[in-house]
């Protein structure tokens, strides 16, 4: 499929904030230390599963795996219920990423906001919110104006 817009190129500046806060992000697994770069990876595969966009699936898939991923807990990920792959706080970390991503069906209960404190300090779950959120919006964005799927290389995008 061919890309309908190149919007990096198109609204450069549109860009900068986006690109702000996925360095936001990477601090979060590299000096931060609140999350880690495997379950971010997770969270963003789980919801372009979710919204259908397989340019980040394909994005977020490779840089799992060059981050030593498990390749059986990627491919297991649209099951994560019923795969016994995954630690409690990944599983809670999924059920936030779903709630969130779609949100107008799903409500986040007071009891699935209790879970979570279980798992995260305050700070975690601001950022967890804030990757759902952020590959909620990339999601958007490609399904737009479709990327080339297949297209990315781990490393295109370091920030």
């Amino acid at each position: 499929m061919t890309q309908r817009l190149n919007y990096f190129q198109a609204s450069p500046n549109a860009f900068k904030p986006m690109m702000e806060m996925e360095k936001y992000i990477a601090s979060c697994y590299k000096t931060k230390k609140t999350l880690d770069h495997k379950l971010i990876e997770l969270v963003k595969i789980r919801v372009s599963q979710i919204n259908g966009c397989a340019y980040c699936i394909d994005m977020h898939t490779k840089d799992a795996r060059a981050f030593s991923e498990d390749e059986q807990r990627i491919f297991a990920l649209s099951a994560w219920r019923e795969a016994p792959f995954y630690t409690d706080q990944e599983r809670a970390a999924l059920e936030w990423a779903e709630v969130n991503t779609l949100i107008s069906t799903l409500k986040v209960t007071d009891d699935l906001f209790d879970r979570m404190k279980t798992f995260f300090t305050d700070e975690q779950l601001v950022d967890l919110t804030m990757v759902v959120t952020q590959i909620n919006a990339w999601n958007r964005i490609a399904l737009s104006f479709k990327p080339e799927v297949g297209s990315y290389t781990p490393g295109d995008f370091d920030v």
